[in-house]
């Protein structure tokens, strides 16, 4: 009986770090990748909540190194545990994740626990003051020193698990999750972060990680604070970054029972689809089919800050470099219930090594936002697409429902509803799509979400007329800015 009793707990705390915690009308969340605190507050009040966005992926909190030139990965070299980066200081970022909590936005923190900051030159600093010596072992503001990381050692092949998880990823000293004390330090940094309000964490690295000391660190975690809206013995949610895109000693899988798992091989896979390279009729069994995981395992996106700059598993990644594709890969994502969805939102860049837009000084410049909603002054701001916002829209307005009447044309036009709530449909053939199909939805007019909004009553863009039986004519051009078109019952005038 007690077996059984330990093993329900198990199961409980396992689903209860697969939550994301979103609001009841909320769905899906964005990584504002390397966004200063207080513009990312700004942003969950005029633009996030109100689009229902339900949660932000922010860059690591904690102190990072100082590196030359400032390259996007120097966030990725911790220094310490205190809260000052490039992004702002602890006060900034205590502000950002109440008021983002207030508007029904989550918060979730880029935790880099797997290693300490790679050698660079003396005196080496981070971004809050603090020293780094690399060469002695030793970051004093922790403090860890040499008993706190595993033998210094290269990963030679990825066939070896042991290496993958004992040895340097990339010169980054590997910290030993195994200890009393990595432990204690880990799990201190990440309770402070809850007790500030975050809803959970990214695991940076976590396939470099041994499962089983992840499992003790998270199940030392806080209950998430009820100060800021979470329901009492709330946990935190947890998706651990794993690339696994097959024929490595390490599995995806191997993580599930931590929490969700980011599944490389969506974006991978759908990147292929919407460039042409496979059919977008065998998408009729998109999901666990494709040997992707589990639906509830996995944490999902058409790309991230890693494999848009060809890191990461690389592949056939489509990025904002290539929008009509990629918007179309994002809808699809977005219409389809498969997985916890994310939406990548970057800054532009050539040169894959650089850090986000920046004054002389090295600060982070905030963007700039222009009268059709997008952004200026260096950032790309995917999030503030309207093909890409109003696909979050539809992902609300469906949210319960799976997915039914699907058509497809054995080639590249494909259309399905989600219950009775929304209809999708792409065209990624050289031909115009004209149809006539059951969209599920009541009659009426509805505006299509990907071409315009719905604004005072009228639609900006085109709209579908439905028949008494569910039934409309559905068209998209080749000749059109977009491959889509999306209603929902949110969108009827």
């Amino acid at each position: 009986m007690l077996l059984g009793v330990t093993l329900l707990a198990l199961a409980a705390v396992a689903t209860a770090t697969k939550n994301p915690h979103y609001w009841d009308n909320r769905d899906g969340m964005v990584h504002l990748f390397e966004w200063k605190w207080s513009d990312i507050a700004d942003e969950c009040e005029r633009f996030l909540g109100p689009k229902g966005y339900g949660g932000v992926q922010i860059s690591p909190p904690n102190e990072n190194l100082i590196i030359s030139n400032r390259p996007w990965w120097e966030r990725y070299q911790p220094v310490s545990y205190k809260l000052v980066t490039r992004s702002g200081d602890e006060a900034a970022l205590r502000d950002m994740v109440t008021r983002c909590n207030n508007v029904g936005v989550r918060i979730y923190a880029d935790a880099i626990i797997n290693h300490m900051s790679a050698s660079a030159p003396l005196p080496a600093y981070g971004t809050g003051g603090s020293s780094a010596y690399h060469g002695d072992r030793w970051w004093p503001e922790v403090p860890y020193g040499w008993n706190d990381f595993n033998s210094v050692c290269s990963i030679s092949s990825y066939q070896n698990a042991i290496e993958v998880r004992n040895c340097e990823l990339s010169g980054l000293p590997d910290l030993n999750q195994g200890t009393d004390w990595v432990r204690d330090k880990i799990v201190e940094y990440m309770n402070n972060l809850i007790d500030i309000g975050v809803a959970g964490f990214r695991i940076d690295a976590a396939k470099h990680m041994w499962p089983g000391d992840l499992e003790i660190i998270f199940n030392r975690l806080n209950n998430l604070n009820t100060n800021h809206g979470f329901p009492a013995n709330s946990r935190p949610f947890i998706y651990s970054e794993v690339i696994d895109q097959g024929g490595e000693a390490i599995t995806a899988s191997e993580y599930v029972h931590l929490g969700t798992v980011t599944e490389f091989k969506h974006g991978l896979e759908l990147g292929n689809a919407f460039q042409g390279n496979n059919a977008l009729r065998w998408l009729t069994n998109w999901g666990e089919a494709w040997g992707l995981l589990t639906s509830s395992d996995a944490l999902v996106f058409i790309d991230n800050h890693d494999n848009q700059r060809g890191h990461g598993g690389g592949g056939s990644i489509l990025t904002h470099k290539n929008s009509k594709p990629y918007k179309m890969a994002t809808a699809f994502m977005l219409a389809h219930p498969y997985g916890i969805a994310q939406i990548m939102s970057s800054f532009d860049f050539t040169d894959s090594e650089a850090g986000p837009p920046a004054d002389w000084n090295g600060n982070i410049l905030s963007p700039t936002i222009n009268s059709d909603d997008s952004c200026g002054n260096g950032w790309i701001c995917e999030h503030r697409w309207r093909q890409i916002y109003n696909m979050v829209g539809f992902r609300n307005a469906v949210k319960g429902t799976g997915i039914n009447d699907w058509w497809d044309n054995s080639s590249n036009q494909i259309a399905f509803c989600r219950g009775g709530a929304g209809f999708v449909a792409f065209n990624l053939d050289s031909w115009n799509f004209q149809q006539t199909l059951q969209t599920c939805l009541s009659a009426g007019t509805y505006c299509d979400v990907i071409s315009g909004n719905l604004i005072n009553g009228s639609c900006t863009g085109k709209s579908v007329t439905v028949n008494n039986d569910g039934t409309a004519y559905i068209e998209i051009l080749t000749s059109e800015e977009d491959g889509v078109l999306a209603i929902h019952q949110n969108a009827k005038l």
